[in-house]
């Protein structure tokens, strides 16, 4: 198996739409017209879901009229919510063709095809021109790039003079590996974590100039308790995007993803950088 399949199928496994419209009758949302925030536990599918893109979004210098990028776009659920928040156009990149086919459905039901797509790609040979966006984001994805600068690389030669990157990334810890599965990675051999330092140093590299590094692991411990304190008074967790994308191994995904950042093993970091140089 290709290294493409390999992460494709960790994340794909047929029948997620069909689920998912199941998860919003449940909740009592009707699953031809959702809203944002009826999908929000579900389509923002990383680290703290919504929490996390909110916070994102308050660094990313948007106007309104602006290109955007998501690269490893999902489900789409960031798309739609930066398109609506800042009233400009996001363009989605992802892997995982099952991910592409419902983003797209997803934008039709939220009346927001107009403004936001989504295209199976590959982040390492990015589908644009030169200079295409005025800005770009990527949250929880390099974790399972092995090439980092390439991918950097790449985001940095789609961009405008002057175009801004916004990271949420799983960063590696100071103790041994995650066990696996994690929600980013059946195993080890799909899993490509690098240090806070790294991720700085190839950022510039690449021709970026850090602007904000910081670690966010305070903030997903917290939300973890939180989660934790809803399923023990009988509600739901607030992200069950896990449970949703990976259904048989959510359980153990996520069991291991909080021990490893308990144990600090991983560290959630957030990063915002600029184009700042040709490569």
């Amino acid at each position: 198996m290709t290294a493409t399949a390999t992460i494709v199928s960790h994340y794909s496994r047929g029948g997620l739409l069909e689920r998912l419209e199941a998860a919003l009758r449940a909740d009592g949302a009707d699953p031809g017209q959702p809203t944002l925030e009826q999908l929000a536990p579900y389509d923002q599918f990383h680290g703290r879901g919504l929490e996390a893109t909110e916070e994102a979004a308050a660094l990313m210098p948007v106007r309104p009229g602006d290109r955007l990028l998501d690269v490893g776009s999902g489900l789409g659920g960031p798309a739609r919510w930066v398109a609506r928040r800042f009233d400009c156009r996001v363009t989605g990149v992802d892997l995982t063709p099952e991910f592409c086919e419902i983003a797209r459905e997803l934008a039709r039901r939220t009346g927001l095809a107009s403004t936001v797509e989504f295209r199976v790609g590959d982040a390492l040979a990015l589908p644009f021109a030169d200079g295409s966006f005025d800005g770009a984001y990527s949250m929880n994805v390099s974790m399972n790039i092995a090439d980092k600068a390439r991918l950097y690389r790449e985001v940095h030669r789609v961009l405008a003079p002057g175009g801004w990157l916004l990271l949420s990334e799983v960063a590696r810890g100071h103790g041994p590996e995650p066990d696996y599965p994690t929600p980013w990675a059946a195993d080890s051999a799909a899993s490509f974590l690098w240090t806070p330092q790294q991720t700085r140093e190839g950022l510039a590299a690449a021709g970026f100039e850090v602007l904000r590094l910081q670690s966010t692991r305070a903030q997903a411990l917290a939300f973890a308790a939180r989660s934790r304190e809803a399923v023990a008074r009988g509600e739901q967790p607030p992200h069950r995007a896990v449970l949703l994308v990976h259904a048989d191994i959510a359980a153990t995904a996520m069991t291991n993803s909080a021990r490893a950042l308990a144990e600090d093993r991983i560290e959630p970091i957030e990063l915002l950088v600029k184009k700042t140089a040709s490569i």
